[in-house]
Order: C-alpha cells, then sequence, then structure tokens
C-alpha cells in the first residue's frame, strides 16, 4: 500500500485525503472536536501547482546545519519509531494529538512520517483548520535517509554528479550518516545502522522549542 501511494504525484495524494476526508466528514464525524473547517478548492490547486505544499530534504538539512530557527518540525510517527530514529531537532505528535497539541496557527511548521501518508493526512487537517505555513518533508523520513544519511552516486554518474556528492558525503557525516557505495535505489544494507541521534551545539535530544506566548489564531 506504501509503495502504491508513492507512486502518485502530490496532487493526487492530496485529492486522495481531500475525498477521504470528505467521507468521514459526511459519515464518521469531524475530527477535530466537530468544529467546522474548510479548505477551498481552488487554494489547494494553487499551493500544489505552485509546489507550496512542501520542502525537500536537502533544503531541510541545510536549515538544521545553518542553524535556522524559525519552524517546528514535526514527526507524526509511533513513539517507538520515534525513539528508534527520529530527525534532529524534531517534536514527537501523533496524528491523532495534534488537534490537542500547542501548535500556533502563526507558527511555520514542517510534518513528515515514514513515507509521506500520515504527513499529508495531517497537512489537509491543518490547511482546514487554518494554518497559514504548515508543509510536509517530501519524501518524509524514507528519503531523508536514502537522501541525506545514505546518498549515493547514480549507475551513469557524470562530473556534476560526483561534485554533488562529495557534498552529500559532507552533509551525511554531518548527521552522522554513511555514505555507500553503489547506485541509488539499492537500499541499505542489512550490516548499516541508523546514526545515534546528535543535534547541533546548543540543543539537545528530545528536546521541544518553548511554547509561544499566544499572539491570536
Amino acid at each position: 500500500m506504501k509503495k502504491f501511494f508513492n507512486d502518485f504525484s502530490t496532487p493526487k495524494k492530496l485529492g486522495f485525503f481531500a475525498l477521504t476526508l470528505g467521507f468521514f466528514a459526511v459519515f464518521g464525524g469531524n475530527p477535530y472536536d466537530n468544529a467546522v473547517s474548510r479548505i477551498d478548492s481552488k487554494d489547494l490547486s494553487l499551493i500544489v501547482e505552485n509546489k507550496a505544499d512542501h520542502i525537500t530534504v536537502d533544503e531541510l538539512a541545510d536549515w538544521i546545519i545553518s542553524g535556522k530557527s524559525d519552524y517546528r518540525l514535526i514527526d507524526l510517527n509511533e513513539p517507538s519509531k520515534f525513539a528508534e530514529y527520529h530527525i534532529p531537532p524534531a517534536e514527537n505528535i501523533k496524528l491523532t494529538d495534534l488537534p490537542d497539541s500547542d501548535i500556533l496557527k502563526n507558527e511555520k511548521i514542517i510534518l513528515y512520517s515514514d513515507g509521506g501518508i500520515h504527513a499529508s493526512q495531517a497537512w489537509m487537517l491543518m490547511k482546514a483548520k487554518g494554518y497559514k505555513s504548515v508543509y510536509t518533508l517530501s519524501g518524509g523520513l524514507e528519503e531523508w535517509k536514502e537522501s541525506v544519511l545514505f546518498p549515493s552516486l547514480p549507475e551513469n554518474f557524470t562530473p556534476e554528479d560526483s561534485l554533488q556528492f562529495e557534498k552529500k558525503k559532507e552533509i551525511s557525516l554531518y548527521f552522522g550518516g554513511v555514505p555507500p557505495t553503489g547506485s541509488r535505489g539499492t537500499g541499505l544494507k542489512p550490516s548499516v545502522q541508523l546514526p545515534k541521534i546528535q543535534l547541533p551545539a546548543g540543543t539537545s535530544p528530545g528536546s521541544a522549542p518553548k511554547k509561544k506566548k499566544k499572539e491570536g489564531c
């Protein structure tokens, strides 16, 4: 099911979840305590068309390395998976706990899950509730592992590919990853272990940003 979903383009994913949310709104009740939630289909189309609904793993890695801190990174996986590995400095909030979280509507939010299914669901729900600056991590944790922690050269690589790979190796080592040999898409070797979570100086594992004073809704 996950592979089938990941083959969908972003518009198809969002369309799928729009239908899903519509179904549950009619037959299962509103997931946000029966509060009225709406999302404009035209706005949704523009967001998707302009690719303004997500950021890439390379962008996120650059933000973390440069010390950018004007956003909250939310890991939607189960606590056991979060404890096993998460992108530093992510906070763990399950999809079902989002309505009761302390996230403010004026905060910049980056959502991710394993392959993106839960993140897309959460994105739709938060947009419907009026959160303006909410994004998903393209490809989710799977893409982070493949492109950031364990990057590799394509089979028929060019000199430019080789140069880019040298840069990716530096980033991989920063996050405790291992740049393997071989072509992209061959998968991780069983002996390769996920790195221990290391945060940039001044932060600590599992720490969440301090709650901000509410500034309206």
